[in-house]
């Protein structure tokens, strides 16, 4: 009820659109004309579904095509992968022609920019098909269980690319690829048991946890002809994490992000492939860790974008080639703030950059921290406009050639709708309106306001109630919590968990949302009060906010619940190990030990544990079982290779020496957000059936 078209931007200015909220019999790739408006088929689907099944007839397809993983620039081709082989949809012809056929899996499949190629990791190798040709051509060829060319070890897959397998790039000219290569030799390997088949077998994966040993990457640049490697050398400083690599527009030059092991120093390099030398633009600091984000951008007129968090919120810096700060270009006590929805923990607020006028386009938190608004500014630092008009969340999607833009906008009363805007911020068109009439009758929607912590800051909220509410009456209350660093709960956007607060309200329960102070995405200063003691801090505004809530006539003091998943599980453990607040509560993987997590994220907060143990016992929850109040529910999966399950296990097992009793819900091979929709409504029950006998 909530999806909205998917589209992409091409580089003759149109759009593809697929409207996926139409039956799949009347789902189309549809053309979309900016200038004027207009929508044309650019696929005949039924004729591409009966060529897929002509060469692949084991293709799980009823009816329409799913979106492809990638679109040419020209967007006359798309690429797909079925039962680990690629395939390639000809739009104008709508058929599908085979590339491979190999008993190994691809993945990553890319076109080269020019349309002729395209790429692809085979074994931990790349590939190269020659489209014209109908020839492969192996790029790499050491790739082996431990050496990873073109596609990232887990922990670079999940903390520093944002669940993206991105590790190779091609040149602006499509004759050079620079990739990745890792060395997990030495990383530490964890195993999971599957159920099935008949004789269980065990999944391995290379996960490190702090202090351990962490993959080994570097960057080499590889011609098409198929010439040696060439390793790109970083030598001034050692560094532990390689967070970014980036052609610039003339295709002579790459930039590289690297971080060192404290996580507190980010250098920004420049790599010249004709000369071969490596410069230091600039170096990032912060006193807690710094933060990844993807807001670097080279000009066509020398200059470059950089995103730093240095004076405690996010903002844009324009730099010299030479990498001497020119000036400051946004300014204020605010933040620029990625508008999608992928991992929070990746920055990205600028949506598109006019070098001709003269505008940058960024998302922003200038007008409220629960809203995602739309702002334009001059490099100078001039200029600053508001572009979008309503409260709420507005998630940008903007032309390359930065002229219009689609706006998937939201609030906390309506469901996504997709406009179309020209880059001066007027209406040009509603692609897909919001549909209300999907909704449940007798809908309610949660009120946004402010809670205050103890030293009074303004804490945001939300609060849903009973249809019936009566101020007279006393109701049970449910905090709903996620607390990480700049991952808020709290927003003017339609949430999916609004449905599940309905049913909360409809047996009587009040449904709450608070974020605490580095939650709220604000700025970096409120996002590093984690590190002086994490669980302590986060632990302290919330039960200042429950607290403030007990004070209110209409909530029964002796029946307040928690909840909370992944890291909101392990928020949901400290309040109730922390305080005696809860009556009950549903912790839904949560990490219990950061020893037990990955090296990259834990060790972002405590550093090394050998040099800072004390910080890790005293962040532990396991000598915290002990101090438990209140019922608790456990749930994870037994296949969650982000919080591993010996996270929960542990914890139980303290529980039970300290004599502590608690329910635990399992979920068989599933990983750490599983979908499916069988377990998540075994989840959603096995929690309401847990609310009714506790609350």
């Amino acid at each position: 009820m909530d999806e909205v078209p998917s589209f992409v931007w091409l580089e003759n200015g149109t759009a593809i659109l697929d409207d996926v909220r139409l039956p799949a019999s009347q789902q189309t790739f549809e053309s979309l004309d900016p200038v004027t408006g207009k929508r044309r088929p650019v696929l005949n689907m039924r004729r591409a579904v009966d060529s897929l099944k002509a060469i692949e007839p084991g293709a799980d397809i009823h009816g329409a095509l799913p979106w492809p993983i990638t679109f040419d620039s020209a967007g006359k081709q798309a690429l797909y992968i079925f039962d680990g082989d690629i395939f390639q949809l000809d739009l104008n012809s709508s058929a599908f022609s085979r590339l491979t056929q190999t008993a190994a899996a691809e993945k990553n499949p890319q076109f080269s920019p020019d349309g002729r190629f395209v790429s692809f990791v085979r074994d931990n190798n790349i590939y190269v098909w020659d489209i014209a040709a109908r020839k492969e051509r192996q790029l790499t060829h050491d790739g082996s269980q431990t050496t990873l060319n073109g596609t990232l070890s887990w922990v670079y897959w999940e903390e520093v690319f944002g669940r993206h397998d991105t590790a190779y790039w091609w040149s602006p000219d499509s004759q050079s690829i620079a990739f990745l290569q890792t060395d997990e030799a030495g990383v530490p390997v964890s195993t999971f048991v599957d159920f099935s088949p008949v004789d269980p077998h065990l999944i391995h994966q290379v996960y490190p946890k702090p202090g351990e040993h962490n993959p080994v990457v570097r960057v080499g640049v590889i011609d098409l002809d198929g010439s040696s490697t060439h390793w790109i050398p970083i030598t001034d400083k050692p560094y532990e994490w390689l967070l970014r690599v980036n052609w610039l527009p003339d295709g002579k030059h790459l930039s590289l992000k690297t971080l060192d092991h404290s996580q507190r120093e980010l250098r920004l390099y420049l790599y010249d492939r004709e000369g071969e030398d490596v410069k230091r633009l600039l170096t990032e600091t912060d006193p807690a860790w710094v933060n990844v984000n993807d807001d670097l951008y080279f000009l066509r007129d020398g200059h470059f974008l950089w995103a730093s968090e240095r004076d405690g919120f996010m903002h844009l810096y324009r730099y010299a080639a030479d990498g001497t700060l020119v000036n400051q270009v946004t300014k204020g006590e605010w933040a620029i703030v990625s508008s999608h929805g992928g991992a929070f923990w990746v920055h990205q607020g600028v949506v598109g950059i006019d070098g001709e006028k003269d505008w940058i386009y960024f998302t922003a938190l200038k007008d409220g921290s629960v809203e995602r608004q739309l702002y334009r500014i001059h490099g100078d630092g001039s200029g600053l406009t508001r572009l979008s008009a309503e409260p709420g969340t507005h998630a940008i999607g903007m032309s390359i050639d930065a002229k219009y833009y689609f706006d998937e906008y939201s609030n906390i009363r309506t469901l996504p709708a997709l406009r179309l805007h020209t880059a001066d911020g007027e209406l040009k068109a509603t692609i897909a309106a919001p549909r209300p009439e999907l909704l449940p009758p007798g809908m309610r929607y949660p009120q946004l306001m402010t809670i205050p912590a103890a030293d009074g800051f303004p804490m945001p909220a939300q609060i849903l109630k009973p249809k019936d509410f009566d101020p007279a009456r006393r109701y049970p209350m449910i905090l709903h919590v996620y607390g990480g660093p700049s991952a808020p709960t709290v927003s003017d956007s339609w949430q999916k968990e609004t449905l599940f607060d309905n049913v909360l309200a409809s047996r009587g329960y009040i449904a709450v949302a608070i974020d605490n102070r580095a939650a709220t995405a604000i700025s970096k200063t409120l996002e590093n009060t984690l590190v002086a003691a994490p669980g302590a801090g986060e632990t302290a505004d919330l039960v200042a906010g429950i607290r403030w809530l007990k004070s209110q006539p209409w909530i029964d003091g002796g029946r307040v619940g928690v909840w909370g998943w992944s890291g909101g599980g392990t928020v949901t453990l400290n309040l109730m190990t922390r305080s005696q607040e809860f009556k009950a509560g549903i912790a839904g993987a949560p990490v219990t030990d950061w020893r037990f997590y990955d090296s990259k994220w834990g060790e972002s907060f405590l550093k090394l544990p050998q040099d800072n143990p004390a910080a890790y016992d005293s962040a532990s929850l396991i000598p915290r079982a002990r101090d438990l109040h209140g019922d608790l529910m456990l749930m994870y999966g037994t296949y969650d290779d982000n919080v591993h399950p010996q996270n929960e296990e542990a914890f139980m097992n303290a529980l039970i020496a300290a004599g502590k009793p608690y329910q635990v819900e399992l979920f068989p091979m599933r990983k750490h957000g599983f979908v499916d929709i069988p377990a998540l409504l075994q989840r959603y029950n096995a929690m309401l059936a847990f609310w009714e006998k506790n609350l």
